[in-house]
């Protein structure tokens, strides 16, 4: 009796290695068509960046000042730049899930309709949730501290510096779920390993909290360790499924 094979289903999964050369073209054009897709969408966010910034001043009160001719225009493409990366989200996801696992299935490709959103969603809640949030209760505490010995009157470079790497930390700090689910299908990180460390999770995030946030005071900082620690374990439950 002999036995037919079956011809291999649909998502089936081809492991042939790729070169290292392979690799690194991928990576060069996966790179480079993220570049364009920010460069693009920061000529786009320069058209609301003003908007934004005004936005952004509103917990200050006084306006920072403006010391070198250049300052004004540097700081407006730097705010441009990102909601560049807010608006190329997509993109850049895909991209380096892409890149990252080459491997995936038909099935598993569909997974792709719905982190890709879900990521840049989550990207624009960590932006909206340090602007709306984290900052406005920062700079409250640090505009009165030290007024009794110092005139506080910040430079819109520095300040803007400030506002953007809080922006975009907390922007990549809510991808968190996104990142642990993709190193639980590169079995990297096991869901039982994950559940079980959930304490060691809870002091990363504080720890964490303790960097992005600009102010010392436990308020502040539990503003942002909380919800790094609920979407540690969102993530933990996306590892469930992976």
């Amino acid at each position: 009796m002999t036995t037919t094979e079956l011809p291999p289903p649909d998502d089936y999964i081809n492991d042939k290695p790729m070169p290292l050369t392979e690799h690194l073209r991928e990576l060069r054009d996966r790179s480079i068509r993220a570049l364009l897709a920010l460069a693009v969408t920061t000529i786009v966010g320069s058209a609301f960046a003003g908007r934004f910034l005004e936005i952004l001043e509103r917990p200050l009160l006084l306006k920072p000042q403006a010391i070198t001719p250049t300052e004004t225009i540097v700081v407006y493409f730097k705010v441009a730049l990102i909601l560049g990366i807010a608006l190329a989200m997509p993109v850049i996801l895909y991209e380096v899930i892409a890149f990252l696992l080459p491997g995936l299935t038909r099935r598993e490709k569909q997974y792709l309709f719905f982190f890709i959103p879900a990521g840049t969603l989550l990207f624009i809640a960590g932006l909206l949730f340090a602007a709306f949030i984290a900052l406005p209760a920062a700079l409250r505490f640090l505009q009165y501290f030290g007024r009794s010995y110092a005139e506080i009157q910040w430079t819109l470079s520095s300040y803007v510096s400030f506002v953007t790497t809080v922006l975009l930390w907390n922007g990549l700090g809510f991808q968190t779920p996104l990142v642990i689910f993709i190193l639980a299908k590169l079995d990297i990180v096991k869901y039982e390993t994950l559940r079980k460390n959930w304490r060691w999770a809870f002091l990363i995030s504080a720890i964490l909290a303790a960097i992005i946030t600009p102010t010392p005071d436990p308020f502040n900082m539990s503003i942002v360790m909380l919800p790094l620690f609920f979407l540690y374990l969102l993530g933990v439950l996306l590892a469930r499924f992976a």
